[in-house]
């Protein structure tokens, strides 16, 4: 059941990612950025980070390139430490 959760919840992440940068190129209200921080903390940050550059979207934000894979290595690490 939880392999579940964190595949959908980093397929979202993608998607958000994705839908975002759509939403950027056609001058649309936009997903939020704490929205898109949330979806990394409740563990789609695989998602996030790789519709980053798949998508080509929030590179030049250093919140978002420092961020997102500080959010991973935290959750990885405490990953470790439950298991």
């Amino acid at each position: 059941m939880i392999k579940i959760y964190f595949l959908a919840i980093n397929i979202i992440g993608f998607l958000l990612m994705g839908e975002d940068k759509r939403r950027a190129k056609k001058h649309l209200w936009r997903i939020s950025e704490k929205a898109l921080f949330l979806c990394s903390l409740l563990g789609g940050s695989v998602g996030t980070w790789a519709g980053m550059y798949v998508f080509r979207h929030k590179t030049k934000h250093w919140y978002f390139v420092v961020g997102m894979p500080l959010i991973l290595a935290v959750q990885i690490f405490l990953s470790i430490l439950l298991i």
